[in-house]
């Protein structure tokens, strides 16, 4: 895969006795959006929990391997100075201040980077660029937006505290799919601005448009990895996560 900005080897975690990833080693080439698929179960969470430090807050732990990101060591630090080294993850549901309006939960997500009010100011201003609709609502609560309207904030909120690496879990998760869609694109917008993207997505389809290369869990290991292409082309993909397979089947039936 090339260089790679985040490496990471044998990473093994879980929750008390339950083992969650064995093993686990992916690559994350600079400015790429990878992606990693697996059905529920199958450690997708656990895996940007780990990476970003939060893990933790879930009552699990790290119990083996290395993370590094820029040849940094991140494994074993705490989740604010993950997101200090520029990694910041936009976890799965939707979890905004639902009680803070959408600009003060905007100016949370910067508390996570240092930087002076022009810093600042730019990230605001590339956010409301991505998302019109969170400077149109700025005051107002974000437990009174859309679930769309909420992932977006979620994104934004991330995006303010300048990343270099953002981790997406199910961004597309419960949305309509004409919102799925408009999600998608703005994916591929903050990849094109210069965000590396690391994408956890059930909806393979949508996850192999956006990425170049993909991971396949299964059970907290890895099934399968290589280029979007390849694993699109792949039998045991198309079967079990595109439903191609399915399809043509029935129509031969």
């Amino acid at each position: 895969m090339g260089a790679a900005d985040l490496r990471v080897r044998g990473l093994n975690a879980g929750y008390g006795p339950v083992r969650a990833l064995t093993d686990v080693s992916l690559d994350v080439p600079d400015g790429a959006v990878t992606a990693v698929l697996g059905g529920n179960g199958a450690g997708k969470s656990t895996l940007l929990r780990a990476l970003s430090g939060t893990l933790r807050f879930h009552g699990g732990a790290v119990t083996g391997g290395t993370v590094e990101y820029d040849g940094a060591r991140l494994d074993g630090r705490p989740a604010a100075s993950v997101v200090a080294a520029g990694v910041v993850q936009v976890p799965e549901g939707r979890q905004v201040f639902a009680r803070m309006t959408v600009a003060d939960n905007l100016r949370a997500g910067a508390l996570g980077r240092r930087g002076d009010r022009a810093a600042q100011q730019a990230a605001r201003n590339r956010v409301h660029e991505l998302f019109p609709v969170l400077a149109d609502r700025a005051q107002q609560r974000a437990g009174l937006l859309s679930g769309g309207e909420q992932q977006m904030l979620a994104m934004g909120r991330a995006l303010m505290a300048r990343p270099r690496l953002l981790l997406l879990d199910e961004p597309s998760l419960g949305l309509a799919p004409m919102m799925a869609a408009r999600i998608a694109e703005t994916v591929r917008e903050i990849n094109t601005q210069g965000t590396t993207v690391l994408l956890v997505e059930q909806n393979a389809s949508l996850a192999l448009r956006l990425a170049s290369h993909a991971v396949v869990l299964e059970t907290g290991e890895v099934a399968l990895s290589g280029t979007a292409e390849e694993l699109s082309a792949s039998d045991e993909v198309r079967r079990r996560y595109l439903g191609v397979a399915d399809e043509e089947a029935a129509a031969d039936a």
